[in-house]
């Protein structure tokens, strides 16, 4: 038995089913050791940003690693950015990243780079295979590091010498340290500050953010008169009619400014303190209300489900949690609006959907929209790194193939990684990809008004503007296999929103839609 052929049965027998790839020379006896190991599911993704994405979109939704196989450092590289999102995810990824053989690398080969050096910059865990033998060892590693609470990138560089040499031995699976308890003496500290009846934010993250967490939350804020809130981009938030609405934190901090006015004191649980996204001139990037202290009931890495059914039951007894009552909006008519194409979904989204939801500026109301909707998923835009939502759709999708799943996409944030329509044709998958086509980065626009730039004109709308000559979606969709159609009124999107998931295999509606700014 080889190396790959060692590394591929360690990683089934750890639990990970499922290889993202985009290979190269040095990753060639891994691919030719998929056909050895059948229960290895090989999908191909024709960027890494596809691949790497994909990953973090199905681990989300499967809760355990998938693996990517990615070539040398630039390959690396080149799906960094969503590997940065799954990061701020604590997605659980195993990345195996080929290398040259190790005689070779004295020669400075032009692919030739500082792969621990490019893995390292994901904050996780690194480490480089030195011989065939130990390859099944360091693979049964990574995958319990991956999964080390609360989740992270796990990096494994294979030589490709160590890949392709004989005297590999599969290793048994290596228990991952599960989420610490929170002290007794936390719980309770934190819920004499919830008795004293001054005003307390209390911020949700992570775990948290599934029903168990959200119902807890729910009932400690019906009985103290906590202000709840969800992080603002929550890996997996579940939604919809019979659980808890906890409202999202704010993206613009003047939204956090306005939904903390007042708060005394801030109670974060599985996530960290509000800060601003972006630094603004004579603007706080800390946006803890000045005066308000900080209070941490659970770390990202404890059991912060446990400490919020523990604390619940001191401030909460018997009460119960508010869960949204089933409710959709009416189906609106007319041309499309940012406004309006979010009841569309609303009015249509089906029982069980995953949403992948890289909206964006014309996703604004799109929470208000699908609070009464059947029970649902949503993935967000964890890192802030566009071009996720495609590819996260694309791993949702083979994480949970019985379930339809719908991915609300900006033009400008698809652009980066729309070759993972091609990976959706190709697997056959279920998704429904409703773009948004405004024909701008809407949100720059944004922001070129906030961080008070002065001085801007026609050059610099121009670089904001993706226009001239104007993207046709319909027809890349159709190239890369999936079909497609155009929407220009609410009564056209919910027609084919409709056919969409109703039919099996990938869509793509492009919605023309105006930008708000």
């Amino acid at each position: 038995m080889n190396g790959a052929q060692a590394l591929i049965r360690t990683l089934v027998d750890s639990g990970v089913e499922v290889c993202f790839s985009n290979p190269g020379t040095s990753e060639m006896h891994f691919v030719a050791a998929l056909d050895t190991v059948p229960n290895m599911r090989g999908v191909l993704g024709l960027a890494e940003g596809a691949v790497t994405g994909a990953a973090d979109g199905y681990a989300r939704i499967a809760g355990k690693p998938a693996a990517t196989l990615l070539h040398l450092g630039p390959g690396l590289g080149n799906g960094l950015a969503n590997l940065h999102n799954a990061r701020r995810a604590h997605t659980p990824i195993v990345n195996v990243v080929g290398d040259h053989a190790t005689y070779h690398k004295a020669y400075d080969a032009p692919l030739e780079s500082d792969i621990e050096a490019v893995a390292g910059s994901l904050t996780g865990w690194v480490r480089r295979c030195s011989s065939t033998a130990d390859v099944g060892a360091d693979a049964a590693a990574a995958v319990a590091a991956s999964q080390d609470a609360p989740g992270r990138v796990a990096t494994l560089i294979l030589p490709a010498d160590v890949s392709w040499s004989d005297g590999g031995q599969p290793c048994a699976p290596v228990p991952p340290r599960r989420a610490k308890p929170v002290a007794d003496t936390t719980v309770k500290a934190v819920a004499e500050l919830l008795r004293t009846g001054e005003p307390v934010a209390l911020l949700i993250g992570g775990a948290a953010c599934r029903e168990r967490g959200l119902r807890a939350t729910s009932r400690i804020a019906a009985a103290t008169g906590a202000k709840p809130f969800v992080e603002t981009f929550p890996a997996r938030l579940e939604r919809g009619a019979g659980v808890p609405v906890v409202e999202r934190l704010g993206y613009l901090a003047e939204q956090v400014a306005h939904q903390l006015e007042g708060s005394r004191h801030v109670v974060v649980a599985g996530t960290r303190p509000p800060v601003s996204f972006f630094a603004y001139p004579g603007k706080a990037s800390d946006l803890v209300p000045e005066g308000a202290q900080v209070h941490t009931l659970a770390g990202v890495e404890e059991d912060v489900v446990a400490a919020l059914e523990e604390l619940a039951e001191l401030v909460a007894p018997g009460t119960e949690a508010v869960v949204s009552q089933a409710h959709r909006p009416e189906l609106p008519t007319g041309a499309l609006t940012p406004q309006n194409w979010v009841q569309v979904i609303g009015a249509s989204l089906p029982d069980g959907a995953i949403i992948s939801d890289e909206a964006n500026t014309s996703g604004l109301l799109l929470p208000g929209a699908t609070a009464g909707a059947p029970r649902h998923d949503v993935l967000t835009l964890t890192g802030g790194a566009i071009g996720q939502g495609i590819p996260v759709a694309t791993g949702a999708a083979i994480a949970a193939p019985d379930r339809p799943v719908v991915n609300l996409e900006s033009d400008g944030s698809a652009l980066y990684t729309i070759s993972a329509l091609w990976t959706q044709a190709r697997e056959n998958l279920n998704v429904t990809t409703v773009l948004l086509n405004n024909r701008a980065y809407a949100i720059l626009r944004m922001e070129l008004q906030r961080v008070g730039a002065e001085g801007s004109g026609p050059k610099a709308k121009e670089l904001l503007d993706l226009s001239g000559p104007d993207l046709d979606f319909v027809k890349i969709a159709e190239g890369m296999g999936v079909p497609a159609s155009r929407a220009a009124t609410a009564e056209e999107l919910a027609q084919q929103f409709a056919r969409a998931v109703a039919e099996p295999g990938p869509h793509l509606i492009e919605a023309m839609v105006p930008p708000l700014l």
